[in-house]
């Protein structure tokens, strides 16, 4: 009972994060990776921040299996490297997670379909942490 509350608590630390302004990490040249989910749709997400890219690299090659799962704010546009959703995330908000808190899930043709909810009840604060999701592969 005490691991899962402090993994709860930590991941409602990190959604509180993104509402803080906090300084940029030194920004690398963006990498992008393919996630997909339960409904094995495909998003793309960009990363600049070279922890962050390290830690997709790891993922993909196997060498971790930590915080195997997408977190992050979404923006309501496409973005041309998403370009077939109609929202993406922002890259500086990106992180990943092992466990999270069930108000952040959905599917991404679910958040698709309900994007003008999100940012209320849904979605609050616009957090998305997709529970299935994981990275498939890095677009070069």
């Amino acid at each position: 009972m005490h691991s899962s509350l402090t993994r709860i608590l930590a991941v409602l630390a990190a959604i509180a994060t993104f509402s803080v302004a906090t300084p940029p990490a030194q920004a690398a040249s963006p990498a992008y990776f393919v996630m997909t989910d339960i409904t094995r749709e495909e998003f793309v997400i960009q990363l600049t921040d070279p922890g962050k890219i390290q830690h997709a690299r790891d993922l993909l090659s196997g060498s971790t299996t930590d915080e195997p799962h997408v977190i992050g704010r979404i923006s309501k546009r496409s973005a041309p490297y998403n370009p077939r959703w109609s929202y993406h995330l922002q890259s500086d908000t990106i992180g990943f997670f092992e466990v999270a808190i069930e108000v952040c899930d959905a599917t991404i043709p679910y958040v698709e379909d309900y994007l003008d909810e999100a940012g209320g009840p849904f979605l609050p604060g616009l957090v998305w942490c997709d529970w299935s999701s994981r990275l498939v592969r890095e677009v070069h």
